[in-house]
């Protein structure tokens, strides 16, 4: 079929040169589609080189604490992701003597591993032909066969997976799944592809009927809805302040961060100290306050944009047991936890 080998021939020849495309160890293949997805190479490349040099085999990601991963994983986002590798991890170490399940059935049974992930993993490293649809093939796709099917409707995801299986390369699976969707990270981007230089230029539906911006279509977004976060950071006489381990289930789950009040409008430093939580957390200790961030911070997740501000108490002692300051960039935390910790100057 012309769209297929003309794929894995462009691939043969541009394809970038990424450390776990050397081999097709499962581990190193594994651990690379779960770092990459939502991330862009260039971002997720430093981390999965620090796992790979942290965690050489899938027993020392299984024998190392979620704290430890958890900090290594820090600022990459979407947590759930890093409890689920370091569950999997276990369950191949420990439940099927290191070996990874050999097929795409197998590979779901993974904790964090989909659809696209089993395809992945199963047509690189085993040669199933199993083919993946993720945001660059939808692109392709949409594109070269002119399809206006929302790409994030039920009927889209079944359509789009039909097709990719029915035009898949069956003698390559593996290298026809990483040909389609580097030529989408590469040559068929989102904005200005290089349609001129395409090999596929000729045959492209949305090219020829002048839809390529168009496509892929996908339907508008859940309404992102609006937080006030304020972050109280405490600092006692002794250097100590207090550091809460977030254990309600949400996306920050298990990460660390400042004692947090969250409001339904913003706190200016007119209603700071009379905000009931302010009233009750500190009762007749006196301290002393000032804002960090006068300008307003927001930091933007996918449904939700958090407008933060981190108010710092001094104090001669802390309501309750605290840490050392000095021990506070050794905790896994949020990026926006992160971040404050690297530029604030906390007294030495």
């Amino acid at each position: 079929m012309h769209f297929n080998k003309t794929l894995t021939h462009w691939y043969s020849v541009n394809k970038r040169k990424l450390p776990w495309r050397t081999s097709k160890y499962p581990y190193y293949i594994w651990l690379s589609e779960i770092i990459m997805q939502q991330t862009q190479i260039k971002q997720g490349l430093p981390y999965y080189e620090a796992f790979v040099k942290h965690y050489p085999t899938v027993f020392d990601l299984a024998n190392a604490d979620e704290q430890s991963v958890l900090k290594l994983w820090q600022g990459l986002g979407y947590y759930s992701r890093a409890r689920n590798l370091h569950a999997s991890a276990k369950y191949v170490a420990n439940e099927l003597n290191g070996v990874f399940p050999k097929t795409y059935s197998g590979l779901l049974k993974l904790k964090g591993v989909g659809d696209y992930t089993a395809s992945a993993i199963a047509s690189i490293c085993y040669e199933e032909p199993t083919a993946v649809v993720d945001g660059n093939v939808y692109r392709v796709l949409s594109r070269y066969y002119g399809i206006e099917t929302p790409i994030n409707s039920s009927q889209g995801i079944k359509e789009f997976k039909t097709l990719a299986t029915a035009i898949m390369d069956t003698q390559r699976p593996g290298d026809y799944n990483q040909a389609v969707m580097e030529f989408g990270a590469m040559q068929c981007k989102p904005k200005n592809p290089y349609c001129i230089v395409c090999p596929l230029n000729e045959s492209c539906v949305a090219l020829q009927k002048g839809k390529v911006d168009a496509l892929p279509v996908k339907l508008k977004k859940t309404k992102v809805t609006k937080k006030h976060f304020n972050f109280l950071v405490l600092i006692s006489e002794d250097k100590k302040t207090l550091f809460e381990k977030r254990s309600a289930k949400g996306i920050w789950q298990n990460l660390y961060q400042f004692p947090l009040i969250e409001t339904a409008t913003e706190l200016t430093p007119e209603t700071f100290e009379s905000h009931p939580k302010i009233a009750s957390y500190f009762k007749n200790n006196a301290f002393e306050y000032s804002l960090y961030n006068t300008k307003k911070l927001v930091h933007k997740l996918s449904h939700q944009h958090l407008y933060t501000k981190f108010w710092i108490i001094e104090l001669n002692k802390l309501p309750k047991p605290g840490i050392p300051i000095s021990e506070l960039k050794t905790y896994p935390t949020p990026i926006l936890i992160g971040n404050f910790i690297e530029e604030f100057q906390f007294p030495s």
